[in-house]
């Protein structure tokens, strides 16, 4: 991409540079183009008039005119006060959108977008997700993995939480056991009010993000540089379910975690014992669990101890025996006994 960069094509979507026209007319006719053709006028991905293809990365389709014509009629409204200069090529742009449109059957040109969008960019992520927020109005459900939230992350994101907040959006997330350790989650609950209601569990799917249960947002790779937009109903409707369904499982932030019933064994050592039992290995236990690796190995060490277990080995038989082998309760489980173990009988 040598000599096309960004700063040979200073202009938007009202007036295509020469090329940008002849890629984008051709994306609109044949429904996608090679991400190859797309590379000597990069002001089409910056301009969302390509994106990604989500079945098949080195391919870009279109954004349909149509959508195209809504962007610059709602920006030739926001501006017209202040440029009436640019209100004639903006509705000369919009009719040459308009005759494209006409060359695209109707079940490519839906009037609502596409029901599923890559978002490839932190940048496109971040636009994407502040455009979803300035329009919801009811509900906010997220689902945080990783651990302790970061406090710059937390920080970061207060200013559009509280203008959520502000329009009487209520907002429920879910996080892991773990997130309960941090103090920046802490105070930005306290910040938020009753408007936030939040709950843990052991482990949680990864990142979700649902407004209004029309729109959700989840990665698309593992760096987080890539997101999906949903917007299908089904889809949509599919994961508030899992949200529900896990919300209802989880405990809330302000309620203490169970007792596991067995003195010297922690509701997380617990976890750590039934993700042993599974046959996981100590990085994927972590992950899980939104440890570090160094963090489980000094977990399971002390299970070791408890138990009376001098092996790996020893400790999958000693994890049965305790009853340790299945998921944490919810709840405080009836008096267990350690077996071998004397004193260390439940409280």
């Amino acid at each position: 991409m040598a000599g096309h960069g960004a700063d040979e094509h200073p202009h938007g979507a009202d007036r295509l540079c020469e090329v940008g026209d002849r890629v984008y007319s051709r994306a609109v006719r044949r429904g996608r183009v090679p991400r190859r053709d797309a590379e000597p006028v990069p002001c089409l991905l910056e301009l969302a008039l390509l994106h990604p293809d989500p079945d098949d990365m080195d391919w870009l389709v279109p954004t349909s005119p149509q959508e195209v014509m809504t962007r610059l009629l709602r920006g030739m409204h926001d501006e017209v006060s202040a440029s009436q200069r640019r209100v004639g090529s903006a509705v000369a742009a919009v009719e040459w959108y308009a005759g494209l449109g006409r060359q695209v059957r109707p079940a490519e040109s839906g009037a609502e977008g596409p029901a599923i969008r890559v978002l490839d960019g932190l940048a496109r992520i971040q636009a994407a997700m502040d455009e979803a927020t300035q329009a919801c109005t009811t509900e906010v459900l997220t689902v945080q993995p990783g651990g302790i939230r970061r406090e710059a992350e937390l920080s970061e994101g207060l200013h559009r939480a509280l203008a959520l907040r502000g329009r009487g959006v209520r907002m429920r997330d879910l996080y892991t056991h773990v997130a309960r350790h941090g103090q920046g989650l802490l105070t930005y609950l306290e910040l938020m009010g009753d408007a936030v209601e939040a709950r843990t569990l052991d482990e949680v799917i990864d990142r979700l993000i649902l407004f209004d249960r029309t729109v959700a947002f989840i990665p698309a790779n593992s760096e987080r540089t890539m997101a999906l937009e949903l917007r299908h109903p089904a889809i949509v409707e599919y994961l508030v379910t899992v949200f529900e369904r896990l919300w209802r499982l989880a405990i809330p932030l302000t309620a203490p975690l169970p007792d596991t019933g067995i003195e010297g064994i922690s509701h997380r050592e617990q976890s750590i014992a039934a993700l042993l039992a599974e046959g996981h290995q100590d990085a994927v236990i972590a992950e899980r669990l939104g440890i570090s690796v160094r963090t489980c190995r000094a977990h399971i060490a002390r299970l070791s101890e408890t138990l009376g277990a001098a092996s790996r080995t020893q400790l999958g038989v000693r994890i049965a025996q305790a009853g340790l082998d299945g998921p944490p309760p919810s709840v405080a489980s009836p008096s267990l006994s350690v077996p071998d173990q004397g004193s260390r009988t439940a409280r």
